[in-house]
């Protein structure tokens, strides 16, 4: 029989939470119900370089620029009762040069809400949209489509003329070839897609209009069966992008998340599609270090098993893939071009929840 588990009392475990607090790796701060600032661990000091009698001083949302979104994650975590983040945050604090961090803020209870930052280093960093990976990927692309696919039709070609002499036995063997043909075509064709350097055709649109047509799609082709729902903010403003380039980007976010929800097996896949405005929301563009402010949000979200732990580092780079039969273009495609727009894509994931979030800039004369 083994020996009862020892219990601790209610002082140990306040010391473990506290010591839990202040080992923690990313900068972690406890903001009071009156808005001051009452405990900053290590990690956050090393982060300002300041001391907690410096930091105290007065309410932390006094040391914010106006409209900040810190201080939007934090009246969001206090009005809904439990933990929120929001990701790519521009963040300035206490007189240092701006930052780029994602954000997470819970309640703690008392009124206190505990704010933890991951910092992703200098806002003028690459967020790995244009990454090396993916510049690679444009070259190839260039050069399959150049020198593949002139052969190909050769191939294509002559498969057919064979299959029109075959014998019966022969036939399916040229009917393969040409439908090999076919398939190494269209990878070549997709991974051409990554070669285009124009610019969208950027201009303002409706984004409910964009993700009706998008549902009108999927509801008659890849979601079929499923459940599909929206919750959709009337009061947003036009986005500014490229129609053809969102209705390519939500069509295959969509149409991952079917996948994921038919994946289940019982007939009780959901798909969810909503949009919300992020006040304060601004990412890097995308081929400068200036800040541009992306506060449209669209959320696709499915109730799939989840994006597998070892591919979530890597899901935006080329060939990777949780599909069997999977070239692992397409979300590379997708972080193309919405950094091509100015916008962040990013998502969370657990068994029974994938969101994908997408922020996208607002056409000029909205307020960001």
């Amino acid at each position: 029989m083994s020996a009862p588990r020892p219990t601790r009392s209610a002082p140990d475990i306040d010391r473990l939470r506290a010591a839990a607090f202040e080992l923690n790796p990313e900068p972690a701060l406890v903001i009071g119900p009156d808005g001051e600032l009452a405990a900053v661990n290590e990690a956050a000091q090393t982060l300002f370089g300041q001391g907690l009698g410096l930091l105290a001083r007065g309410r932390f949302a006094a040391a914010l620029p106006p409209g900040s979104a810190l201080v939007s994650l934090l009246d969001r975590a206090s009005a809904e009762g439990g933990p929120v983040r929001e990701w790519g945050l521009a963040i300035s604090l206490f007189g240092l040069p701006p930052f780029e961090a994602d954000g997470a803020a819970a309640p703690l209870g008392d009124g206190s809400v505990l704010l933890t930052l991951h910092v992703r280093g200098p806002l003028g960093m690459d967020r790995g949209q244009d990454s090396a990976g993916l510049r690679s990927i444009i070259g190839l692309g260039r050069m399959l489509a150049h020198e593949i696919k002139n052969p190909l039709a050769g191939i294509r070609g002559a498969a057919q003329l064979l299959k029109s002499g075959a014998k019966a036995e022969d036939a399916p063997l040229a009917q393969l070839i040409v439908d090999e043909t076919d398939r190494v075509r269209r990878l070549v064709d997709r991974m051409e897609a990554f070669s285009d350097d124009a610019p969208p055709n950027l201009k303002p649109l409706n984004i409910h209009q964009i993700l009706d047509r998008v549902r009108a799609l999927a509801a008659n082709g890849v979601a079929d069966g499923l459940t599909l729902r929206e919750h959709y903010d009337p009061s947003l403003p036009p986005t500014l992008g490229d129609e053809d380039q969102l209705i390519q980007i939500f069509l295959n976010l969509v149409k991952n998340a079917a996948e994921a929800a038919h994946s289940r097996g019982d007939g009780r896949g959901e798909i969810s599609i909503s949009t919300a405005y992020r006040h304060g929301v601004k990412v890097r563009a995308a081929r400068g270090q200036d800040l541009r402010g992306a506060p449209l949000e669209v959320r696709v979200q499915d109730n799939g098993p989840g994006v597998p732990e070892h591919l979530r580092e890597s899901l935006f780079q080329p060939f990777v893939s949780s599909k069997s039969f999977g070239a692992g273009l397409g979300l590379a495609l997708v972080a193309k071009l919405v950094a091509g727009h100015g916008g962040l894509i990013d998502f969370e994931s657990e068994p029974g929840r994938t969101v994908f979030r997408v922020l996208l800039p607002i056409a000029p004369g909205d307020p960001a």
